[in-house]
């Protein structure tokens, strides 16, 4: 287990010292979030106690989704991914190395908005420790599904807009911006299916004390297990895209 972990990690900095400045991954892994929190400041006047903890899953989320979208579709544009499965190495094994760089930016992509947040609101977070756990499961959800939705792209200047074609609408589909309990109740079961609603859910309990539609213990469980199973999901689309 300690051997496959350790593995994984190898992955996952081969692919941040390759691939971590790539334009893409900074842009849209880094400096959308941010740039997007300051745009809803000006529009609104100021950041609210509940877009923020919106505006922090954001930040997880396009941060751990853009990784993937860069190593994997980049290597196996060149045909380096194939030489990967060449190597002693499990096929969950590579999931969980391309999902941990992901993860990785995204932490260090949440740094400027959280920060951005206790700046502007000047209220800390009502569980620390509990904000700590849900940025965790949301990066590591968010990478997951990023390595999943990195192998329905084929070329890479397809990359972006793939990718945007699926996470603008969960942008504004979650509870991000709009509370779920306001919105039409035929949106309801378009809003369940989407992972960023619950990791969004995760974040604003942990920042705020409150929630929208998701109780604490639903939104965090819901939230491991999606991250789980995108990564399952990952590693047998690898095992099936295997030459």
């Amino acid at each position: 287990m300690i051997e496959e972990f350790a593995r994984s990690f190898y992955i996952a900095l081969k692919d941040l010292r390759e691939y971590y400045m790539k334009p893409g991954s900074i842009s849209w892994g880094i400096l959308f979030p941010f740039v997007f929190a300051l745009a809803f400041m000006a529009k609104r006047g100021g950041l609210t106690e509940w877009l923020a903890p919106g505006m922090i899953a954001l930040a997880l989320f396009f941060g751990s989704t853009s990784m993937s979208a860069m190593s994997i579709v980049f290597e196996r544009r060149m045909g380096s991914f194939e030489r990967l499965l060449l190597f002693p190495v499990t096929y969950v094994c590579i999931a969980l190395g391309k999902s941990l760089s992901s993860f990785l930016l995204g932490v260090i992509s949440v740094v400027p908005v959280f920060l951005l947040s206790l700046a502007v609101l000047r209220v800390p977070p009502a569980h620390p420790l509990l904000l700590v756990v849900a940025a965790v499961l949301a990066a590591f959800a968010s990478s997951t599904f990023g390595v999943l939705l990195s192998f329905l792209v084929k070329e890479p200047e397809q990359v972006m807009v793939v990718f945007n074609l699926v996470r603008f609408p969960m942008m504004f589909l979650s509870d991000i911006i709009i509370p779920v309990s306001s919105m039409p109740h035929y949106l309801i079961p378009v809003v369940l299916v989407q992972p960023l609603t619950y990791l969004t859910e995760t974040v604003r309990y942990a920042y705020t004390g409150t929630y929208d539609i998701l109780p604490p213990t639903l939104s965090f469980t819901i939230s491991l297990i999606l991250g789980i199973a995108f990564l399952l999901l990952a590693s047998d689309t690898i095992r099936r895209s295997k030459p």
